[in-house]
């Protein structure tokens, strides 16, 4: 092949780049600006973002609130909305990107790649054939949307999922004719 013409890259190339920080897992939320920040959803003690530098397209990263660098420093609470932060993670990402599969882990350490000493979890989208030559060869990772463009996708998906779910206790009310038990 001679020449590659993925012409939306321009959208991405010219996207405007978040200053880099030093503890971007305690700075970001603090902006107060979720757009900006590229938070998708936030919970009392954790939080989904987009990563800035993706795997594929859609990878997010679920991240408690408290600076802790390992799994066993979370307290109980904090251990379960984690937990549940990656699942809704992982149910908007098929909602919405439709993937064929996923990769859901940490990286604890540096020696297992860890570049930023806070916990968080990876959730990164896969699709079959996902994999060409690009990042083998080229060592290039093409995203074919810009990551506002993205959060914009994912955040209106949300908005969705949270409205059909605050519709199904209702609806099961209204069939029964008193409160759900």
């Amino acid at each position: 092949m001679q020449q590659l013409h993925p012409y939306w890259r321009m959208d991405y190339i010219e996207a405007p780049r978040f200053p880099a920080t030093k503890r971007p897992f305690s700075e970001l939320p603090a902006l107060g600006d979720d757009k900006t920040a590229l938070i998708v959803h936030r919970t009392r003690l954790s939080y989904l973002i987009l990563n800035r530098f993706p795997y594929n397209p859609g990878h997010l990263l679920a991240v408690p609130f408290r600076p802790v660098v390992d799994l066993d420093e979370l307290k109980p609470a904090e251990r379960t909305d984690l937990m549940e932060i990656i699942v809704l993670g992982k149910k908007l990402l098929q909602s919405t990107l439709k993937p064929d599969g996923f990769n859901i882990g940490f990286n604890l350490g540096s020696a297992s790649g860890g570049s930023i000493a806070h916990l968080h979890a990876h959730i990164v989208p896969r699709w079959n054939g996902d994999n060409n030559f690009m990042p083998v060869i080229g060592h290039t990772r093409i995203l074919p949307q810009a990551l506002n463009a993205t959060w914009k996708r994912l955040s209106t998906a949300l908005e969705r999922l949270n409205r059909k779910s605050k519709a199904r206790p209702a609806a099961k009310r209204s069939r029964s004719g008193g409160a759900s038990r």
